[in-house]
């Protein structure tokens, strides 16, 4: 099946899943800035999530950032260590994928072992579910009036650059890429999980890494990129790292939008700041809204 052709077909079966929003206030997370929301979706499956919607106070539309699912047992409001006080200029919506706490029902990850779970069948692949949580999260973003439709960022690993390829309504993008990079190759220089998972796989089966490779080609970034026409900033590991500006190439030069590539310095302040900047450039604003331990 062709890369195409896996995707319209898993967004088809999306489709056929209204997401029922589920939206509830969270007083204990409202603050005088921003209220608190935690919200239920239906995703494919069918397959029950969780997530966090902010929304500041004041009359909007307002900027939104979406943080889509990570690779992470526990769902955060927002990151730890940034500043809550974004939740006063954006809309911030983090959403858990299928398998992260809160949307642990009926299937619960594990950290390691989440990125292998029905690995060897590409349609029961478990990240073929988390991508369509990915869109279906954004999705549910869109339908808020609060919104400013115009200003929109999705946030996250690769998963976030995925969600922008299959779904238009991002129109910038901060991803990290982490796990689909040319993952098969990586994975056996590097004994680092999470892609250490896909070796400790392959050596319990190593009759399987034909159906792994194949699985693996419908997740690899470098077949997402051309569809995603929304700005973008990449977030490349240091110069010499797996996952550095040139490791990205076939990822970054095939992006229709324009893109920046930041190769990390090795501090998460430095890294961090420029993300904030970025962003804050990007929608128009004098200044970023920093966290007090950076300032």
């Amino acid at each position: 099946m062709a890369f195409g052709q896996y995707w319209d077909e898993t967004l088809a079966e999306l489709a056929d899943y209204p997401a029922k929003p589920e939206v509830e206030l969270l007083p204990i997370r409202c603050t005088d800035f921003a209220t608190m929301h935690s919200v239920r979706l239906t995703s494919i499956g069918p397959y029950r999530l969780f997530g966090y919607l902010s929304i500041p106070v004041g009359a909007g539309p307002f900027p939104a950032i979406y943080y889509t699912p990570k690779y992470q047992s526990v769902l955060e409001p927002i990151p730890q260590g940034s500043a809550n006080f974004l939740r006063s200029r954006f809309v911030v919506f983090a959403l858990a994928g299928r398998g992260q706490r809160l949307s642990d029902s009926p299937y619960s990850a594990g950290f390691p072992g989440h990125l292998t779970v029905g690995i060897s069948d590409a349609k029961s692949y478990i990240f073929r579910g988390v991508v369509a949580d990915g869109v279906r999260g954004l999705e549910y973003l869109l339908t808020r009036t609060e919104v400013d439709m115009e200003r929109v960022v999705a946030i996250g690993n690769d998963i976030a650059l995925a969600t922008a390829a299959l779904h238009g309504g991002a129109t910038h993008v901060i991803c990290q890429p982490a796990l689909f990079v040319d993952a098969l190759a990586k994975a056996a220089r590097t004994g680092d999980y999470p892609l250490e998972e896909i070796n400790d796989y392959l050596n319990l089966y190593p009759e399987r890494r034909r159906a792994v490779s194949d699985t693996l080609s419908y997740f690899d970034m470098s077949g997402f990129a051309h569809h995603v026409k929304a700005r973008t900033l990449l977030m490349a590991s240091a110069p010499g790292g797996s996952l550095d500006a040139d490791a990205m190439s076939a990822v970054s030069g095939t992006i229709q939008g324009d893109v920046d590539v930041y190769e990390s310095q090795s501090s998460s302040y430095k890294d961090g700041l420029h993300q904030e900047e970025w962003l804050a450039r990007e929608f128009g604003f004098a200044d970023a809204i920093l966290p007090e331990h950076w300032r």
